[in-house]
């Protein structure tokens, strides 16, 4: 596998990521040497790349403070309300979407379920389902996205007129996947989709994922937990210190000595990430 820091991964990433995948569709993301700054000083991401062909799902793992989630926040267009300043290119069907907005990319097909689900507490669930569909001309479409939500999670539809602080964390967070389902995305992001929740609803939450993704939709989930995230996807990338340090078939990652002792509980006497808690500033930016 190649190191992100190598020259050949910078030139070959996309047809490495291609040829290991199982899908040989074309990319429908391609985030490309992104580099991510927040405040003008501390330095998150360096020189990240990723490539998620259509209809396939890709898991990126790695420790608290890896830089999964400020990849997100690059890949959707949330980074500036975060303070956040990108350089490289991120692009969605071909088209470069680096310098628009998020309203704009959530237009162009991509949706994101953000860490921590940020539903509306206060709404009910029928009304936290319409928030989903705010950049939707369409009425009959977003009708149908919504009785094809309420299908796909029967719970939320017993559950309509419910006012979604109450509901417990597993049926929250069908409600935020399901809100995102309702801008009809080509593209899914998720970022701990399975955080706070009992092994058993993480299954359930999976099943769902899976069934969403066999629909059509690209899925990229952001997850600690290692297990769930490779059973469930074709391919993988792993993340250090706001770096990509491996990536490959999913099933190879998932047997990978490295990952299986820094997320899976196995033995290796390379275990780079165990120790990994959360960033220091780089010297290039210290006083």
């Amino acid at each position: 596998m190649l190191l992100d820091g190598d020259p050949r991964h910078r030139s070959n990433w996309t047809s490495y990521a291609m040829t290991n995948q199982t899908s040989e569709a074309p990319l429908l993301l391609e985030v490309a040497d992104v580099s991510v700054v927040y405040g003008g000083a501390i330095s998150v991401l360096d020189r990240v790349s990723v490539a998620v062909p259509h209809g396939s799902m890709v898991a990126i793992l790695g420790a608290n403070g890896a830089g999964k989630t400020t990849l997100l926040r690059a890949i959707s267009g949330l980074l500036p309300y975060h303070g956040g300043r990108l350089t490289g290119q991120i692009k969605l069907n071909g088209v470069d979407i680096s310098a628009t907005n998020a309203a704009s990319r959530v237009r162009s097909g991509m949706a994101q379920v953000m860490e921590g689900r940020r539903i509306f507490a206060e709404l009910t669930v029928t009304e936290n389902l319409r928030t989903g569909a705010f950049t939707r001309q369409d009425r009959s479409g977003v009708a149908e996205s919504f009785d094809e939500v309420l299908e796909l999670f029967p719970r939320l539809a017993e559950r309509r007129t419910q006012v979604a602080g109450y509901m417990s964390g597993g049926e929250q967070q069908m409600l935020a996947i399901g809100r995102a389902l309702m801008a009809k995305p080509k593209l899914l992001l998720l970022d701990e989709p399975s955080l706070g929740l009992a092994p058993l609803i993480v299954e359930q939450i999976f099943g769902i994922i899976k069934t969403v993704n066999e629909a059509g939709t690209t899925v990229v989930i952001v997850e600690q937990n290692a297990s769930m995230a490779l059973q469930n996807t074709e391919f993988g990338y792993v993340m250090e210190n706001g770096r990509v340090t491996q990536h490959g078939n999913s099933r190879d990652l998932l047997n990978d000595p490295t990952v299986q002792a820094a997320y899976l509980g196995g033995e290796s006497e390379h275990a780079p990430f165990r120790s990994l808690k959360s960033y220091r500033k780089p010297a290039e930016y210290i006083a």
